[in-house]
């Protein structure tokens, strides 16, 4: 678990990227921003707030900073490192030249056409508590959408109002958390983008470059994810299964993770397959799943509660007929049956119920 709330905003950079290929050019500050303590407390809660629910940063997809072949090559790292190792006597000066290598790297990959320029900061927090363990964090923001405000205030006997544009503080474009621990895996980070478009994937790809840290979290969704796409994709091709059967077999799979705490390959497989000659198939596309998306998914690990929760929204077990009707199976397969009538030639389901709500 990680917890902001108490996090103190010690450093803060402001500069501004634009596009490269537009040639809009980046602004570099010549010193760090020097604000009130006010403004000091919305920035740190403008940072944070989008990361968590009351000061927490929720368990939910975390990463890790990437490199093919030395993870000191990537540069976010290679910067935040420097921050996280300077001197006291040097903190803030260290802060203030990583910060403006940390916005040449991000002009640098600013190449689409589409991407908006707008304000980077970069700050250092003090005291994030990361599984009952006080680390500092780097944090990486920009905002590329001014919202319309009006100022209004009284003028003699009436009032005056007039327009201005600004940052909404309830809305971060896009940031990013490098928590000082696991530093040899590339460090905890958590990763904040709502502009996530075609062309905004350059802030996870090309700038951070992140990978998904490989925790019970990740094993879970992937599992999920590829029972989904074994169910209604492959399953298919191989053997003659109705679109009820699959979605009972979609119902069984998240009903197994919902109720265990942990994952076990065979007694999934038994509990939830339980043909043998389907069992195989499935092991088998696991492997090619697994190749296929580059990732490993383990064979036994710890079932995530909060990515059941968020995968089980996305395995709807439904029949869709026509366009006149869906079918939700929710439960007992054996109550719904399919036919066909001659004298239409037409298939038709019949469901058995007791009670009609």
């Amino acid at each position: 678990m990680i917890y902001c709330d108490e996090a103190e905003l010690e450093l803060i950079a402001l500069h501004q990227v634009g596009n490269k290929t537009n040639d809009d050019g980046i602004h570099i500050s010549d010193s760090l921003l020097d604000i009130s303590e006010r403004v000091r407390e919305l920035l740190a809660a403008y940072f944070t707030n989008p990361f968590s629910k009351e000061g927490t940063v929720a368990a939910s997809e975390y990463y890790r900073l990437h490199h093919d072949s030395d993870i000191a090559l990537n540069e976010v790292y290679s910067f935040v490192s420097k921050i996280f190792d300077a001197p006291p006597d040097r903190c803030g000066e260290i802060f203030y030249e990583q910060s403006v290598a940390l916005a040449r790297h991000l002009y640098e990959q600013s190449t689409h056409p589409k991407i908006k320029g707008g304000e980077f900061y970069v700050a250092l927090l003090r005291g994030c508590i990361v599984d009952g363990e006080t680390v500092d964090a780097v944090g990486l923001f920009k905002s590329e959408n001014k919202e319309t405000f009006l100022r209004v205030w009284p003028q003699g006997g009436g009032f005056e109002i007039e327009s201005q544009q600004g940052i909404d503080i309830n809305r971060l474009d896009k940031g990013c958390l490098v928590f000082n621990t696991e530093r040899e895996n590339g460090c905890l980070v958590a990763v904040v983008d709502n502009t996530n478009r075609t062309e905004a994937r350059y802030w996870m790809d090309e700038f951070l470059r992140v990978r998904q840290r490989q925790d019970d979290y990740y094993q879970t969704a992937a599992t999920l994810a590829l029972c989904k796409s074994f169910v209604t994709r492959q399953l298919p091709q191989q053997y003659e299964v109705s679109k009820a059967d699959q979605a009972d077999l979609l119902n069984k799979s998240v009903a197994f993770f919902k109720e265990k705490e942990s994952f076990d390959l065979g007694e999934f497989s038994a509990e939830v397959i339980g043909q043998p000659e389907v069992i195989d198939s499935f092991k088998s596309y696991k492997e090619d799943y697994e190749k296929q998306h580059e990732m490993e998914i383990a064979d036994r690990f710890e079932i995530s509660a909060p990515a059941v929760k968020r995968q089980a929204r996305g395995i709807k077990s439904v029949i869709k007929l026509d366009r006149n009707f869906h079918i939700y199976v929710h439960g007992d397969r054996q109550l719904i049956r399919k036919g066909f009538d001659d004298a239409t030639g037409m298939h038709y389901y019949q469901l058995f119920f007791e009670n009609e709500t």
